[in-house]
């Protein structure tokens, strides 16, 4: 789906929610109302995909979501390797039980960048980065696909 797409899809009004996947943990941002600001929300610690399934359907009834934006982790050469499969073929499952327009944002160095910013900026220890790393690269990349879909 193109972004042009993904917005027509998009209901007025209604947060998006960002994914940073991992098979471990799923880092999970959600958006303003009016779509402007990206927020870190929290990881889910993945266990079962029915468990995983019902905490995402929770926030995104909680949230008011109108569409998801999944972090592509493309290879430095712009191709997709094993993870990008992963995470297309979790979309895949989630959109076929939801009603949501799904977007594919590329992700290649968010986590480091996320991380450059909690040590030099924020100073975390690494214990603490650790607990906030995968739901800020999920913030990053949900920022960086609404900044795009500004000007689209």
């Amino acid at each position: 789906m193109t972004l042009q797409e993904f917005k027509q899809q998009l209901k007025p009004h209604s947060a998006l929610l960002g994914f940073d996947y991992g098979s471990k943990r799923l880092g999970v941002a959600v958006s303003d109302l009016l779509q402007m600001v990206a927020t870190s929300y929290k990881i889910i610690y993945r266990s079962s995909w029915d468990k995983d399934f019902a905490e995402i359907c929770r926030i995104i009834e909680e949230k008011e979501v109108g569409g998801i934006v999944f972090g592509l982790p493309l290879q430095m050469n712009g191709e997709e390797g094993e993870i990008a499969k992963e995470v297309r073929a979790f979309a895949a499952k989630i959109s076929a039980r939801l009603n949501l327009p799904i977007l594919f944002w590329d992700e290649r160095l968010s986590s480091s960048a996320v991380e450059n910013f909690l040590i030099k900026e924020a100073d975390l220890s690494r214990q603490k980065r650790k607990k906030v790393l995968d739901a800020g690269a999920a913030a990053y990349i949900l920022q960086g696909a609404l900044d795009a879909l500004k000007l689209v």
